[in-house]
């Protein structure tokens, strides 16, 4: 009984921050007639107010929520760029954050470019690793050789969960010191701000379900590395 109790915290640890992500996007993703523009139109106008030189503004696919500091482009979903909700706007607002992050030179976010770069690569060499693994052990037929690479393949995994747990305090600054300030000069009506909040909660809390799942991949590996 008590490991079917441990089972259910860690289901609910990992994949409660997921659903409630979900469900708060979609609560603020219905469509308000009323709203002064889409997503798109308020990142356009949030671009060209601040002057953010060189930066423009894209229509991605289903998840496609970023700001890509190398090519300085707002990539909006969709449903962002083209929806009038409360949840496109907020994002849109959020998204310009890192613009202006990136124009301000913020420490931490010119920090985070580094270390996804890092991250990428190190992720790159433990699935290398991990593909050889049969190989490797087919040829020496020494249990060290397995479990060193099976150790460089999980060292992916915790490169990711680095970056997402480092990159929480930059997603949170662009919330709430940026996007969420912006948007209270009357982007928004006083009655949808708190609706606004809870969606740069949930843009912001991605990282976390992000960081939860890798933790359990890393939980899985050491299981396996245990056997």
């Amino acid at each position: 009984m008590p490991l079917i109790l441990l089972l259910l915290a860690i289901l609910v640890l990992v994949f409660g921050p997921q659903f409630w992500v979900r469900h708060t996007f979609r609560k603020y993703g219905r469509d308000r007639p009323d709203l002064q523009g889409t997503g798109g139109e308020l990142a356009q106008h949030l671009i060209e107010r601040f002057q953010l030189d060189g930066v423009s503004v894209r229509e991605g696919q289903e998840g496609e929520d970023y700001y890509d500091p190398e090519n300085r482009v707002v990539s909006l979903s969709s449903w962002h760029y083209r929806g009038k909700t409360i949840a496109a706007v907020a994002v849109a607002a959020h998204e310009v954050s890192h613009a202006l992050q990136h124009q301000e030179q913020h420490p931490g976010f010119m920090r985070r470019q580094k270390r996804v770069k890092m991250a990428m690569m190190i992720e790159r060499f433990s699935v290398m690793a991990l593909m050889v693994t049969p190989f490797i052990f087919l040829f020496t037929r020494l249990p060290q050789s397995t479990l060193i690479t099976l150790l460089l393949g999980a060292s992916g995994m915790i490169a990711s969960l680095w970056v997402q747990l480092m990159n929480l305090p930059i997603e949170m600054d662009a919330s709430f010191n940026k996007a969420l300030p912006i948007l209270e000069e009357g982007y928004l009506a006083r009655d949808d701000l708190p609706g606004a909040r809870k969606v740069l909660k949930a843009a912001a809390m991605t990282y976390v379900a992000a960081a939860l799942a890798s933790l359990l991949n890393i939980g899985r590996w050491i299981a396996i590395l245990r056997r």
